[in-house]
């Protein structure tokens, strides 16, 4: 399956978090109900990330070239680059080969292995762990915590 999004979707509302446009308390929630369908597997990591965030010019010249979308969070959604870059980096730490940092010269791959852990509580765990500092947290919320 090949998606044009991370399922997970919990970079969002961290990304979000970090950059004070939504609560901490948002991340948590979605945290736990993450958690929760990984335990249960009916959740987990893609088995490859094909990432790229281009320059904020650039994607002002793609935003004023086309004229047939409104684009009214463009302004919050390029915020959210360098948090973006941070958790997928954070991810990269835990499994190098899970994240790429462009589109391959020869397209996406097809040959892409399952991986065995994809709905390991231990690799969110690990990667909520790689996330740099947040505000006057030293860490993104490990489960069972709350918020300070």
């Amino acid at each position: 399956m090949l998606c044009d999004s991370d399922p997970l979707k919990l970079h969002y509302s961290w990304c979000l978090a970090r950059i004070g446009a939504a609560p901490w308390s948002r991340f948590e929630h979605e945290l736990h109900g993450v958690r929760t369908a990984f335990a249960t597997g009916r959740l987990g990591m893609a088995d490859l990330v094909l990432i790229s965030i281009p320059p904020l010019e650039v994607l002002r010249q793609q935003k004023d070239g086309d004229p047939t979308r409104r684009r009214r969070t463009f302004d919050l959604h390029a915020r959210l680059a360098g948090p973006l870059r941070e958790w997928y980096s954070a991810l990269a730490e835990v499994d190098p080969d899970r994240v790429v940092w462009s589109f391959p010269a020869t397209g996406v791959p097809t040959s892409v292995s399952a991986r065995a852990r994809r709905s390991d509580t231990d690799v969110l765990d690990r990667l909520l762990t790689n996330l740099p500092t947040v505000g006057h947290r030293t860490r993104a919320p490990r489960p069972g915590t709350t918020s300070t």
